[in-house]
């Protein structure tokens, strides 16, 4: 089993519109240097449990920790100071400054979080291969390029968390295949990956698929070598 850390955990989650309950008591933890997919049909739940671990919405019953802090009840100003320090964010819709150069939106982040330090804002580049392409705006860079221009903003303020919503879902093949690259030299290097998707490819990357139906997770696939999740598939 894993004895890292815990980073995450989802305590009794359920978020509530009225009669529909869009997540229904979700347990899950999540260990520092995991890679998780979440995965899921259309209204399955998936947005809406990314949206509560992103500190995006808050549970109508149930306890989230990320690092030991219970965010679940913090006022919305709170929850934006800890997604900035502690969430790196990677949009399927890029979301990047029109009239911003790549280099610019990555320091864009650095501005809300610290200072911006172009040097590091250039290595964060350089580091997802786009070190040549800094100065170009996002109408210069094709779909590929803006994700990873997102990926190096998600990385710039070392966050303990990478959030990817269906970081692959306006790619080609290639391009998906040049960001699943980043995302397993990531999680080498260490870092706690937690991917939504429905993308069977991307998954089948990650150690551990999650699979949510009607708000519910209804497998829990170990997808290790040495079964370090257990080597089981879980029923609810």
């Amino acid at each position: 089993m894993n004895d890292r850390r815990p980073l995450l955990e989802l305590k009794g989650i359920s978020k509530i519109y009225g009669e529909l309950k869009a997540l229904s008591d979700i347990n899950l933890t999540v260990c520092e240097g995991d890679w998780l997919a979440i995965m899921g049909s259309s209204g399955s739940g998936k947005t809406t449990m990314m949206n509560i671990i992103g500190c995006m919405d808050r549970p109508s019953l149930g306890q989230v920790c990320i690092d030991g802090q219970d965010i679940a009840k913090e006022s919305a100003k709170n929850l934006t100071t800890i997604r900035r320090e502690k969430i790196g964010l990677i949009f399927q819709q890029f979301h990047l400054i029109g009239y911003l150069t790549a280099l610019e939106n990555v320091m864009v982040a650095q501005y809300y979080h610290s200072m911006p330090d172009e040097e590091e804002a250039m290595a964060a580049l350089e580091k997802v291969g786009l070190k040549d392409r800094a100065k170009h705006l996002p109408n210069q860079l094709s779909g590929g390029e803006q994700q990873r221009v997102c990926i190096a903003r998600a990385l710039i303020n070392h966050p303990e968390i990478i959030l990817a919503d269906e970081p692959t879902g306006n790619l080609d093949e290639a391009n998906e295949k040049m960001v699943i690259d980043i995302l397993k030299e990531l999680h080498k290097e260490g870092s706690t990956i937690v991917v939504v998707t429905h993308d069977p490819e991307v998954g089948d990357e990650a150690e551990r698929k999650i699979i949510l139906e009607y708000g519910k997770i209804v497998d829990d696939i170990d997808q290790t070598p040495d079964g370090r999740f257990g080597g089981k598939r879980e029923k609810e």
